[in-house]
């Protein structure tokens, strides 16, 4: 659906909610992925010569490159992707699909007249209107992805709304999706650009919940006064009380490639390269080779916020500091499972081209210090460890 404008408010109101990274820095992050609105992105993709990518047969294979290469590209960044896929749409939105319907017969009138005007942006403009993810690419991507060993999930519903599900029951880190709606469904995190085209060069951005209803004075439940006659009531509860996949029943499992099975399904029946296909296959059995390595924020509890901590002078430099709860070990035996954790208070400070295109070697920082530099234990001095 979407909500016209709502990234630029936020961007206005509280800005602070909005962060920006490159891909890299989600690394070991597991993230729901929108897969309605990336095959979309792909459809929409135009090669140089103007055209969607096709196979002999005419066909349109945009959608399987788009989302075997992109999904390569974040797994050799360390992501585990999941792609949630679209179920029924509520019964609310069928005035809005009827309304979509009508504009795409809207487009073919003006696709035409474009066509026979000679108009090439306009024929561009319109056929992108055209476009609309079928059950055959929703299909077609459920079995690459199984083929690739990468997870995915059937929402009942809106997948947003099971994106976010997840991301509030702790299974993955965010939910990607271009469309704000993720916020309204509660989303402690929204990723946008995570799929976009690496030639886009787009940071990717984060919305974060709880800090944009703090900055903006509101609540999820909040919003401005609307016409009586609207079904307000309703379209609130579409919103707080979705209908979701069953997170506990939700398996996330990244196995391994079936090499034979993506050559014959997208060599021998889509008819891509072989050597292409091959050669991504080795790239996802090398991402999975680093995949074992964990974040360092998975071994620390945060219990304070970059912005409210004062920035440390460490040798001559200022750099921010990050309080954290250390766990002390001590001998096995003295120490209980899941008992008496001592703990003391650290300060530490550490340091997308063509989508076929592979990652480029992440480049090390001189200046930037690791954990083992410095660690300030309760505020008193430096030590090396």
């Amino acid at each position: 659906m979407g909500i016209h404008g709502l990234a630029k408010l936020i961007a206005d109101q509280a800005p602070g909610a909005i962060k920006e990274n490159d891909i890299k820095s989600y690394f070991g992050r597991k993230i729901a992925i929108d897969a309605s609105m990336s095959i979309y992105q792909f459809l929409i993709a135009v090669r140089q010569d103007g055209n969607v990518l096709q196979n002999e047969d005419g066909e349109t294979t945009s959608h399987l490159m788009g989302m075997f290469y992109r999904t390569i590209r974040m797994l050799e960044n360390g992501i585990k992707p999941v792609y949630v896929f679209d179920g029924k749409p509520p019964q609310l939105k069928s005035g809005e699909l009827e309304k979509r319907s009508e504009r795409r017969a809207e487009a073919e009138k003006q696709l035409a007249q474009a066509q026979e005007a000679g108009e090439a942006e306009n024929i561009e403009k319109f056929n992108k209107r055209l476009v609309k993810v079928t059950k055959q690419h929703n299909d077609e991507c459920k079995r690459l992805l199984t083929l690739m060993g990468v997870p995915y999930v059937e929402a009942p519903c809106e997948a947003e709304a099971s994106c976010a599900a997840l991301v509030k029951a702790g299974k993955v880190y965010a939910a990607a999706t271009e469309d704000m709606d993720g916020l309204t469904f509660g989303s402690p995190i929204l990723m946008r650009h995570l799929t976009a085209s690496e030639a886009k060069k787009l940071p990717i951005q984060e919305f974060h919940f709880n800090r944009i209803i703090q900055d903006m004075n509101l609540t999820q439940e909040q919003k401005y006064p609307v016409p009586e006659v609207w079904l307000y009531k309703e379209a609130r509860q579409l919103f707080l009380s979705p209908e979701v996949v069953d997170v506990d029943s939700v398996d996330l499992k990244w196995n391994e490639p079936d090499e034979a099975g993506l050559v014959d399904f997208m060599c021998g029946e889509k008819q891509f390269n072989e050597d292409r296909i091959r050669n991504g296959t080795k790239k996802i059995n090398k991402s999975r080779q680093g995949s074992t390595q964990g974040r360092l924020d998975n071994f620390f509890k945060v219990t304070g916020s970059l912005s409210s901590v004062k920035r440390k002078t460490v040798h001559g430099k200022f750099r921010p500091a990050l309080m954290m709860s250390l766990p002390v070990p001590g001998p096995l035996e003295d120490v209980p499972s899941g008992e008496q954790s001592m703990t003391k208070e650290t300060s530490c400070s550490g340091p997308f081209n063509d989508i076929m295109s592979g990652s480029e070697p992440m480049e090390e920082d001189p200046s930037a210090s690791t954990l083992n530099d410095y660690t300030s234990f309760s505020g008193l001095q430096s030590h090396h460890i």
